[in-house]
């Protein structure tokens, strides 16, 4: 919960300063190459199946268990690399994996019945 609230800070943080998401065709996502960006890109990819098993085999813990992976990969990378930077491209970049990512941790809290908070 506390991931999907400081994901959607960071939203918030962006309009404050005048930076809006441009559309997602023309972001730079290339831009996205650090190991812990890439990282979080392929869970978020996995997400989808991990939802399929889960249900599947009446099995929520696993996207529980998921999302709690995916959060510590965030945490870590958002107390290393600045979402919002003096590079426009990287900063849209970074403004649509965090906007993916606040997604998939949206949808993954509700479908286990929990809120998901934009603030904490």
């Amino acid at each position: 919960q506390y991931a999907n609230a400081r994901l959607s800070s960071i939203q918030k943080k962006a309009k404050e300063k005048n930076i809006t998401r441009g559309p997602l065709q023309d972001a730079a996502l290339a831009k996205l190459t650090l190991a812990e960006e890439l990282n979080m890109l392929k869970a978020l990819a996995s997400y989808p199946e991990i939802v399929e098993s889960s249900a599947l085999d009446l099995s929520p813990h696993r996207i529980i268990f998921f999302l709690m992976d995916l959060a510590g990969q965030f945490h870590s990378y958002y107390n290393s690399h600045l979402v919002i930077s003096d590079d426009p491209e990287l900063t849209q970049a970074r403004l649509w994996l965090a906007e993916a990512l606040r997604i998939v941790f949206h949808n993954g809290l509700r479908v286990v019945g929990l809120s998901a908070p934009e603030s904490m």
